[in-house]
């Protein structure tokens, strides 16, 4: 994934906390995400974004603002996001309205990528990042009940690297191996300890 722009820079972010959510595909971060955001409903100082990406909206997968190439484009160079990134074809972006609810001292939670978190990094001074992990015959299982790759491309991918996250940054590793049930209650744990550092 290479990003192909600079991130627009969003001064006076410090007062809340950037929380990043990341991890493989076949962990459940979307699923662990989606159930946190239910259970903080009706909080005003938690923020789950709702990402711009060049994706229709009726493939699935997390509820997002669907746009075209070219009205994306067009959001990038009127400075709509505080930051965007491209990767397996599709574009990504985080609006920069995220800076009011962070300027305020909430807790914002936005789905991202792994390889994106540098520019995360350049944009909000107080970042966390939840790596979703599972075990790796965990992740084969999931990923071959979606029936998109064969056991021996699902086996490929996942001796391609790393499920850690590398490089300077807050990281709290999230094993997500188990129940959804105890998924759940081990973000919701994550995410409060971030409020309780806001205070």
């Amino acid at each position: 994934m290479m990003p192909s722009h600079e991130p627009h820079i969003v001064p006076g972010t410090e007062r809340g906390i950037m929380v990043v959510v990341v991890g493989p595909s076949g962990a459940g971060k979307d699923t662990l995400m989606a159930l946190a955001a239910k259970y903080f409903r009706g909080r005003p100082d938690v923020h789950f974004v709702r990402r711009v990406i060049t994706r229709d909206s009726e493939a699935g997968g997390e509820h997002h603002l669907a746009v075209s190439d070219q009205g994306f484009a067009s959001m990038e160079q009127a400075g709509s996001f505080s930051v965007w990134w491209e990767a397996h074809g599709l574009k990504y972006g985080i609006p920069a309205e995220v800076s009011v609810s962070l300027a305020q001292g909430n807790l914002v939670v936005a789905n991202g990528s792994r390889s994106a978190l540098h520019h995360f990094k350049a944009v909000f001074p107080r970042l966390k990042v939840i790596n979703v992990t599972a075990r790796a015959e965990v992740l084969a299982s999931r990923l071959e009940a979606r029936g998109r790759e064969t056991h021996e491309d699902i086996m490929a991918r996942l001796a391609r690297g790393p499920l850690t996250v590398r490089g300077d940054y807050d990281v709290v590793d999230l094993d997500n191996s188990d129940s959804r049930e105890e998924g759940e209650r081990r973000m919701v744990e994550a995410l409060s300890a971030c409020l309780a550092e806001i205070g």
